[in-house]
Parts: C-alpha cells; structure tokens; sequence
C-alpha cells in the first residue's frame, strides 16, 4: 500500500474531485483536533463515491469514510489512505410524509425541511449535529427519540461496490447500533417516514428542545457530544459528577463544567488529550462505582 501511495497522485486520478494530501483532520472535526489523512476527498455524488471506493479497493488503500466528524475522535496520528468526508451530498427530498436525505446532508437541515413540510416525528433531532448518515451508523437519538424510530429505508455501498437498499427492520438497531457498524457498509442516504401535524406545534417543541439543550451542554465550546453511552441504570454525566472529575483537564481537553458526559477543547487541545481524560475517567468511575463508562464517541486512526 506505502508504493502506490507514492506512485500514485489522486488529484491527477480525480481531476474533477475536491482531492486533498497530508490533510489535517482537525480542520474538519468538531473537536478541532485530528492528524493528517493521506489523501482526503469530498464526493459529491453517489456515483463519485463508488468510483473511490472501487480504486481504494482496486489499489488495497485503506479506506475510511465520515460525515460531519461530530461524535468522532481521530487520533494524533491521523489516518492512513483514503479519507471521505460526504457533507458535500447533501439533498434532501420531501415525497409525501417521507423525507429522503443524501448521507452528508445535516441532520438538523432534514429537521426543518420536515417543520417546513409541517411533518412531526423528527423533532428529537433537531439540535443533533450530525450527519444523516453518521445519524443512521449509530441510531443518533435524544430527548426520548431514535433514528430507529422513523427511518424506514437505508441506503448503502458496500465495499464491494454494490449499492443495496436496507428496509428498516433489516438494519438491526439498537442503542447506538446498527448493522453498518458490523458490515462496513457506507451509509450514502436515508428515508424516514413521518407523521402529518401542525408547523406551529412542531417548531415549538423544536425551539424547547433545542433551549433545554443550550442550558444543559457546553455548545459554546469545541466538543466531541456525548462521549459515553449510557451504562444500564446509571447516568454517565451524574457518575462523571459523582466522581468529582467536573473540571478535571488533560492538556486543553476538560471534562465540561456544564455537563460532565461532555469533554470539550479549551485551548490547543489534542486528540491525545482527550484520550487521556477519557480514559482518566474511566478508570475514576470504575474505582469509585464498579461501572465501565463505554465510549460512544468513534476513535479511529493512528497514534
């Protein structure tokens, strides 16, 4: 793979690309941190898309794909390969009570397209700041509401270069779960079947929800979201809490004041720093309450 790295320039490959080398990472992550990709590219279709995956595989080049790198931790050492990021596709489409969203499209933006369509089921969403198709990788979900919920089709390209349509029941979700996190298959676009209902009631518990969630997290700082899952009759946050970490600070990475199941950049952080806090506060957590904090965040790349 390191000789056709060398051997080969991806730019010339796709001419007409947005085709970046030696990129860092955290130029992209909502943390800020993140080593270099060897080569990063942003297709803007789903037919580009598959002309990547096809020379990643053809070439044995490692291929890692993201959406909005929102619940994502890339490590110091950045990622070896090819890199995708999808925000570039980013329609979506209103058929009936279906919103259709490409893989790279905002959340939060199929949220108001749904409000605008005076559609109600998508209003748990509405602050999450995610990609639909990073939503869909790890049932994204708050205040009661899951993705598994209300999508009702997923569409995928394999790393064979097949595209396959998923009915919902097939996607095998559960908390944080789906079954694209076991195939590897590249989520490229979703549907999600909604209710009809009045616009003002909906943009009402959009604006509560999104108010409760600006006095409760530390949205005014870089953050990876909710770094651990919820343990089974706990609370990751009051646990954090409980265990005195509020504050605690690696580097520029702090466990938030505002909310303790939160670790946000409060200066120059690394990646290393929030390595480092995380795995600080799983060791104080399991010390002091026999419970293993999970992480929900993604971490991938190299040291």
């Amino acid at each position: 793979m390191g000789d056709i790295m060398q051997q080969v320039d991806l730019k010339t490959v796709f001419a007409s690309s947005k085709v970046m080398q030696n990129e860092p990472l955290g130029n992209y992550t909502n943390t800020k941190t993140g080593g270099p990709a060897d080569w990063l590219a942003f297709p803007e279709s789903r037919a580009e898309v598959a002309k990547f995956v096809d020379f990643a595989r053809l070439h044995e080049m490692p291929l890692t794909v993201i959406g909005n790198a929102s619940n994502l931790i890339v490590r110091d050492g950045g990622i070896r390969g090819l890199v995708l990021i999808l925000t570039q596709m980013k329609t979506i489409t209103v058929t009936g009570n279906t919103v259709t969203a490409d893989a790279g499209a905002a959340l939060i933006d199929a949220t108001e397209v749904a409000y605008r369509h005076s559609l109600t089921g998508f209003e748990f969403a509405a602050g999450i700041p995610g990609s639909v198709g990073g939503a869909v990788f790890m049932n994204a979900g708050a205040y009661g509401g899951e993705v598994k919920d209300i999508v009702s089709s997923v569409d995928v390209l394999t790393r064979a270069g097949e595209f396959v349509t998923y009915p919902a029941e097939e996607m095998a979700f559960g908390y944080r779960h789906s079954l694209v996190q076991t195939t590897g298959d590249i989520v490229v676009g979703a549907s999600f079947t909604l209710v009809p209902g009045e616009a003002t009631t909906i943009r009402a518990k959009m604006d509560d929800l999104n108010a409760r969630r600006a006095a409760k997290q530390p949205l005014e700082l870089p953050s990876c979201g909710s770094v651990f899952k919820r343990p089974e009759g706990y609370f990751a946050g009051k646990l954090i809490t409980d265990s005195e970490l509020r504050g605690y600070t690696s580097g520029g990475a702090q466990v938030s004041t505002k909310h303790a199941g939160f670790i946000v950049n409060v200066g120059e952080a690394t990646a290393t720093d929030y390595l480092a806090v995380i795995h600080h506060v799983q060791e104080t957590v399991f010390a002091k309450f026999g419970v293993h904090l999970e992480t929900e965040v993604r971490i991938i790349g190299d040291n």
